[in-house]
């Protein structure tokens, strides 16, 4: 996974409350391998009528280009699936905005390198109210964890470790094996003080 410090690209606005994993991918489309992409299905059943006909009020139908999602709390709620955030990174979405996430869809989203950027909620609102159904181009810097939009610079929050993740494109098996040489030297150091407690072949 290629890692990043800066996200560049058409925002759009999506003034809805908890947007959850289901409404993300429908579970009928879990069956697609991964390999084709889950992007088609992104919010299906909001994009799309029973007759598979786009419905022309939805943002990502009009915005097909969207980079960055804003949008309101508690994106990512419901199910553990991860392929709520491989639709939403397959279709090019990098960023979403909101004032609260679901945890562990949170989590699927740094390890997948896809920002989830909690801001106040009266941010997010002056957000969608300034979008309103049009896309807007932005600017979010994870170094200096802020969001530039038009003359406007707007801090966010970010954990210290999910932006070392996403800077470096690393997951969690990533994120431990850069601690290897304090790993190796713990290993040694404990294999010397308690050989006891070592199996055969780990000293």
């Amino acid at each position: 996974m290629a890692g990043f410090s800066i996200i560049q690209g058409p925002a759009v606005a999506l003034p809805q409350d908890n947007i959850d994993t289901d409404q993300l991918i429908p579970a009928r489309f879990m069956s697609v391998p991964r390999k084709d992409g889950y992007g088609p299905y992104l919010l299906h059943d909001l994009r799309f009528d029973a007759g598979g006909t786009p419905r022309p009020e939805m943002p990502l139908n009009r915005h097909a280009q969207a980079r960055i999602l804003v949008t309101r709390r508690n994106f990512g709620s419901g199910s553990s699936r991860e392929a709520a955030v491989y639709a939403l990174v397959d279709f090019g979405i990098k960023a979403v905005l909101a004032p609260s996430f679901g945890d562990i869809f949170a989590s699927n989203a740094v390890n997948n390198g896809l920002l989830p950027a909690r801001l106040p909620e009266d941010r997010i609102e002056a957000m969608i109210a300034r979008l309103g159904d049009k896309a807007e181009e932005m600017t979010v810097d994870l170094t200096d964890g802020v969001i530039r939009i038009g003359n406007e610079v707007i801090p966010f929050d970010l954990d210290p470790i999910w932006r070392l993740k996403l800077i470096n494109g690393w997951d969690d098996i990533d994120m431990t094996a850069s601690h290897g040489p304090a790993i190796a030297a713990f290993r040694a150091a404990r294999a010397k003080a308690a050989p006891y407690a070592m199996l055969d072949g780990m000293t």
